[in-house]
């Protein structure tokens, strides 16, 4: 079966312009060309079954640009889908009229400003977006600020919470959006706190929210001057965390423990925690038990076994509580939430009860960290 004398010769004209992406609309039965000269299109003349003309026109096209007709090799997904793609090929990839082509396009560590450009001509969707605001090269380019805008209006058509917080997360990267913008975020994260676990991950010291210091900030401050001064990592992450700044980060960060949608937002926001509090932590222990991690950093802080945590112990030996929950913090992971989520698919009410074991000793340590224990 050959295609339609029209077809063929469209076709054929389109693919020796200097043609940069192409897509094919199956359900319209129309082939559309990007060039620099704007968008082309050949209506297709079908002479047998639709999906068997879609076949061979895909044929012909890969084989103007492979020179198989074989196409993109679909058995390849999940390798390109790791970002496998060669990028001396990605141009011509974009060229085939293949979704799976522009997915391992998206993924490509080598994908440009440029070849973003034309893969999201080619393909828009929510998925493709937050995979190319994952490149530096695309959210410095010009396409940047172009997903952001698209991610931001499609968030209300988001349904699962883990797409929604990715989503926030990378449309907050630099100058992606303005400030208005950003605002209306947060406050959206009153109602979906999947919102707020993405600023924790981007903006863990300049969060849309003002709060007070806690009550012996200053008092903290002076005595840990010197060190604070010198560097010292736990003396700066104390400050840290008792500024206002800190102390929003901690008020937001109870806020989402107290109610996570579902087991993803849990780990993120479990991920975003440990972040936050880095710079505190010496090895990690072996214990995926939430009350022996705890019992742990409290032993640490009582035995003075660790030397930057014992500095400043002795210019402010009433810190010992505040260390003891940064100390503890610090060792969060999955590993704590594995156990439970192994056994359970659940989300919501049922999913919080579960994770009581895990989720009411963290609250108890952000409450101290906020000076309400």
């Amino acid at each position: 079966m050959d295609l339609s004398n029209e077809d063929s010769l469209r076709l054929n004209v389109l693919l020796h312009q200097d043609v940069e992406a192409i897509r094919i609309d199956d359900s319209k039965m129309i082939v559309y060309g990007l060039s620099p000269r704007g968008e082309a299109q050949v209506p297709l003349n079908p002479n047998c079954r639709d999906e068997q003309y879609i076949k061979k026109v895909k044929e012909v096209i890969s084989s103007h640009v492979l020179g198989s007709p074989g196409g993109y090799p679909i058995f390849l997904r999940r390798w390109t889908r790791m970002g496998q793609a060669k990028d001396d090929s990605l141009d011509r990839l974009l060229k085939l009229g293949e979704p799976e082509a522009v997915v391992a396009v998206v993924h490509a560590a080598g994908l440009t400003d440029e070849l973003a450009r034309r893969a999201w001509w080619a393909m828009q969707n929510s998925v493709n977006a937050r995979c190319m605001l994952e490149k530096q090269s695309v959210v410095q380019g010009e396409m940047g600020k172009t997903l952001a805008s698209f991610l931001v209006e499609f968030l209300p058509f988001e349904e699962d919470p883990k797409n929604m917080l990715e989503s926030v997360q990378l449309v907050l990267q630099g100058e992606l959006i303005d400030e208005a913008t950003r605002n209306s975020l947060w406050s959206r994260g009153q109602r979906k706190n999947a919102f707020y676990v993405g600023f924790l991950k981007m903006l863990p010291d300049d969060l849309p929210q003002e709060t007070s210091a806690h009550p012996e900030y200053e008092n903290f401050k002076t005595k840990l001057a010197e060190l604070d001064t010198a560097g010292q990592p736990v003396a700066r992450q104390l400050l840290r965390v008792l500024s206002p700044a800190g102390q929003a980060y901690i008020k937001t960060a109870a806020t989402v423990m107290k109610k996570p949608a579902n087991q993803d937002v849990v780990v993120a926001l479990l991920e975003a925690i440990e972040s936050y509090f880095a710079t505190v932590c010496p090895a990690r222990p072996a214990s995926s038990e939430m009350s022996e991690l705890v019992a742990q950093a409290n032993q640490s802080c009582a035995e003075k076994a660790i030397t930057e945590i014992n500095e400043v112990l002795e210019l402010a030996p009433e810190s010992e509580a505040l260390l003891q929950a940064m100390l503890a913090l610090s060792w969060l992971g999955v590993h704590l939430v594995n156990p439970v989520f192994a056994q359970t698919d659940a989300i919501g009410t049922v999913m919080r009860r579960k994770l009581e074991p895990v989720s009411g000793p963290i609250l108890d340590m952000l409450l101290t960290l906020r000076g309400e224990r």
